[in-house]
């Protein structure tokens, strides 16, 4: 199975239409397509109606998660509505299948990293913060705990290690993403993990058991592989290590 990944697209009045070339290499080089988060600029509906008119030209199944943009206007329900209307399948904690590869995704949240983690003490706004970390990957863990296939694919908005957002300022990095995500992707041994949001981090890293993670913000993989939009990954159903390219 060929895999294409890519997040924050950012799709807008501005941009509507030129995401369609794009999209026809899906098409021509993946199976799957699944869309990172920040699908809109701004969470509008209109925005959402752009988008799915340059995605059919994908021809391929598409599995979103949302990003923090899509969250800015308020109307995530009536987003979710138009994206699978239009046939994309909008993950949420939920897990899907094709082929011997399951495929589980959630938005994510930030906390930061490592021993660096913010921790659920003092003012009941950090508290919030946390508490909401935790329920994303709760989430991701549901979802990577109800699949049976021989391989597993995460999708994800926030960053679960730190590798992939560093060339980020560091004063930030507690906004990208949280290890909080990292502990279920080494438990259920997550074949690859892929994720946007740090538009200015680094492409690749691993999570401390050893499972790759991608960062494929768009801005990002506009920067540094100009030549291979978007990205795309073959795994296989079996044992087979998966090939990049």
């Amino acid at each position: 199975m060929r895999i294409a990944a890519i997040g924050d697209i950012h799709c807008s009045k501005v941009s509507a239409g030129r995401l369609r070339p794009l999209f026809e290499e899906v098409g021509r080089r993946a199976d799957v397509l699944l869309l990172c988060g920040d699908l809109t600029q701004k969470g509008l509906p209109e925005e959402a109606r752009l988008l799915v008119r340059d995605l059919k030209a994908a021809t391929v199944p598409i599995l979103a998660v949302l990003g923090n943009h899509d969250f800015e206007a308020g109307e995530v329900d009536a987003v979710v509505a138009i994206l699978e209307e239009a046939g994309v399948t909008c993950l949420d904690g939920e897990a899907w299948e094709k082929d011997g590869v399951g495929f589980a995704g959630v938005k994510g949240f930030g906390g930061g990293f490592g021993e660096w983690a913010l921790a659920p003490w003092g003012e009941p706004a950090l508290k919030g913060f946390v508490e909401e970390a935790t329920k994303e990957a709760l989430k991701l863990e549901r979802a990577l705990s109800s699949l049976r296939t021989p391989r597993r694919v995460a999708l994800m908005h926030y960053a679960p290690i730190a590798a992939t957002v560093v060339g980020e300022p560091l004063e930030i990095y507690p906004f990208l993403g949280s290890s909080r995500l990292e502990e279920p992707l080494d438990r259920y041994r997550v074949d690859l993990t892929f994720h946007g949001h740090a538009h200015k981090g680094s492409f690749e890293g691993l999570t401390r058991g050893g499972r790759p993670v991608y960062n494929v913000a768009f801005p990002l993989l506009r920067e540094s592989r100009p030549d291979q939009l978007p990205f795309v990954v073959e795994i296989a159903s079996g044992e087979d290590q998966p090939s990049a390219g």
